[in-house]
């Protein structure tokens, strides 16, 4: 198989299985409120019905990494396919919402594998010079879940049931699995070990901090059970930074955050999610608690939000490669607060919908124009054989981020609102807009600590673990 053949068809596999993982997390949306009714779920359960999800692959991201470093990321990949296309039929099959959950958490483990392994596989498949564009274009098929996920799932929630969101998994990964075992080569990272104490340690704490958050809404920020779990999460994350430093194959390389491009890249992806995620969580079901419109209604009316990603991130992601990262993610991160502040500004219940076009615009532009600056300023950033490692950072947090983010936003619609009346909604959301707003400025500020320019040099030198970074003023 030629070079450009191998590369094109990486390009199509991993952005179908990212286009897969992006699908679950939005197309349930719509349906949250059909699932609130069908199934009598509290809106702690419906809570964890999108935080499960992305409780388990936050924690399992970095194992999902080291096990494809060490063992082969298409091995790897495949495996996770499998898991997630069988926990995708179990979702479809739940009689009740614990099944539903427990199911959802199957999923993520299989995402965990997927995500970063997509990303790591994508990575190494391009250079440098390249590897802005398909960065783009992955995240411009990716943005196909986002605009197809919550008018998909609004067409299958209305014109048949909830289940047959999961169903439309089953068959696409079936069908994908053999390409993936024949048109990708196997590549692994350059360690040959298996950080065990650091998956344990890593695993844990993440668990014990994402349980805290998601936790912390309905047992109370004060009491035993989120107290607990969030100092449990610290202390083992001290212990697994502590263990990092002098492990001899460190499953994640402290020196990685010397460079301002990867930390300052994972700052603010963990922000940029976080304000997208606490947001998606409500949005669609603004639309149909807050303006009376039908799931299908709700997701057809959040297209100019969604469409941006498809159209504007591959744009984006070619001109990164000319113009260096830290403008799109500025900009991007600016527009994003601006278009949410907007919403929260002129949102209220029975509004007519026009005046909420031109700001879903202006923040699905801003989200569009950062995302696939953040994935490039961080895989760019270390060497070729860690580019795993860098990947399943990057994804991990930005997991944590979308959980911190759902967290912190339902606690503050909980505090301003609720499901009583559609004015009770209209009220937490518009408190939630705020907060999410408050959260891409923070973004914002972040990636000004991006390097205005990095050079490419010593790309292509895998003998060097040390990140590449050279500032341009």
């Amino acid at each position: 198989m030629s070079s450009r053949s191998h590369r094109a068809w990486v390009l199509a596999l991993t952005s179908i299985a990212s286009l897969m993982v992006a699908l679950d997390t939005l197309i349930v949306t719509v349906a949250l409120s059909t699932i609130r009714s069908d199934l009598g779920a509290t809106l702690e359960e419906l809570e964890w019905t999108v935080t499960a999800y992305s409780l388990s692959l936050a924690v399992l991201l970095m194992t999902g990494s080291a096990l494809g470093d060490r063992y082969g990321r298409k091995r790897l990949f495949a495996i996770g396919l499998l898991v997630f296309t069988a926990a995708s039929a179990a979702c479809a099959l739940a009689p009740g919402i614990g099944w539903l959950i427990a199911a959802r958490t199957a999923q993520g483990a299989g995402a965990a594998l997927l995500m970063p392994l997509s990303l790591a596989i994508l990575s190494a498949a391009y250079p440098p010079e390249r590897r802005g564009r398909a960065m783009g274009i992955f995240m411009g098929v990716t943005g196909l879940s986002v605009v197809g996920g919550p008018l998909l799932g609004g067409a299958i929630t209305e014109g048949a049931s909830w289940e047959w969101i999961f169903w439309l998994n089953v068959p696409l990964g079936l069908l994908v699995l053999p390409f993936v075992l024949t048109r990708i080569e196997e590549t692994r990272g350059g360690d040959t070990g298996l950080d065990l104490p650091g998956l344990v340690l890593g695993t844990a704490a993440a668990f014990g901090l994402v349980w805290g958050l998601v936790r912390g809404n309905v047992a109370g920020w004060g009491s035993a059970e989120v107290v607990t779990a969030l100092v449990l999460g610290a202390a083992l994350l001290g212990a697994f930074v502590a263990w990092e430093r002098r492990a001899p194959e460190p499953m994640l390389p402290l020196r990685f955050f010397r460079s301002r491009a990867f930390s300052a890249g994972n700052a603010t992806a963990f922000l940029l999610t976080a304000s997208l995620f606490g947001t998606l969580f409500l949005i669609a079901q603004f639309m149909e608690i807050g303006l009376g419109r039908t799931p299908f209604e709700a997701g057809l009316r959040l297209v100019p939000w969604t469409g941006c990603l498809m159209v504007v991130a591959p744009i984006a992601g070619a001109l990164v490669d000319r113009l260096g990262e830290r403008p799109f993610l500025v900009g991007g991160l600016l527009l994003q607060a601006g278009g949410f502040g907007w919403l929260a500004l002129i949102a209220e219940p029975g509004m007519a919908y026009a005046p909420l076009v031109a700001p879903l615009v202006v923040s699905g532009v801003g989200i569009a124009m950062a995302i696939p600056a953040t994935q490039n300023s961080v895989v760019g950033a270390v060497p070729p054989h860690m580019i795993g490692k860098g990947a399943g950072t990057n994804t991990m947090l930005r997991q944590l981020g979308g959980v911190f983010g759902i967290a912190v936003l339902v606690a503050v619609f909980a505090g301003w609102g609720g499901y009583a009346s559609s004015q009770a909604f209209t009220d937490g959301f518009v408190a939630a807009l705020a907060g999410a707003a408050l959260l891409a400025l923070l973004g914002a500020a972040a990636g000004l600590l991006i390097p205005r320019r990095r050079t490419t040099a010593g790309a292509e030198d895998g003998a060097t673990d040390r990140p590449r970074e050279v500032v341009r003023s």
